[in-house]
């Protein structure tokens, strides 16, 4: 679903206000555009109204939480393909990751590593 220009639309699931302004940052430097949504409800409830590359969804939300949030990205793109889910957190739960994993998300990355991933996560087939 990239754009033939390579921008790509970001939505950054998160609701820790000083994560999302890096993340928006980082993403706005990278050449690509980001909206930041505070919940899962909140993403849910706006994604229809535009279509997003990538969705890098926290884990550990208030109300739905991202393995939720993941589930319902899934069944609402039933007749398209979902966009490319990466579930970012604290957590390193190899319990959790396998479930986000066989739920559709792309990758599971602690947020330690997520800014040194960033660029990888952004440009796929650049990874080596």
């Amino acid at each position: 679903m990239q754009k033939s220009n390579g921008v790509l639309a970001v939505a950054i699931v998160e609701d820790d206000p000083r994560i999302q302004q890096l993340l928006l940052a980082e993403i706005q430097d990278e050449g690509h555009n980001g909206v930041i949504f505070n919940s899962a409800e909140e993403f849910l409830e706006n994604s229809s109204a535009q279509s997003f590359d990538l969705v890098l969804l926290d884990l550990m939300l208030p109300g739905i939480d991202g393995l939720a949030c993941l589930t319902r990205i899934q069944d609402k793109a039933v007749h398209a393909s979902p966009p490319r889910v990466v579930i970012m957190t604290a957590l390193n739960d190899a319990t959790k990751k396998q479930e986000a994993l066989t739920n559709g998300a792309e990758d599971y990355v602690l947020k330690p590593d997520l800014f040194e991933r960033l660029p990888e996560l952004l440009h796929p087939a650049q990874r080596g």
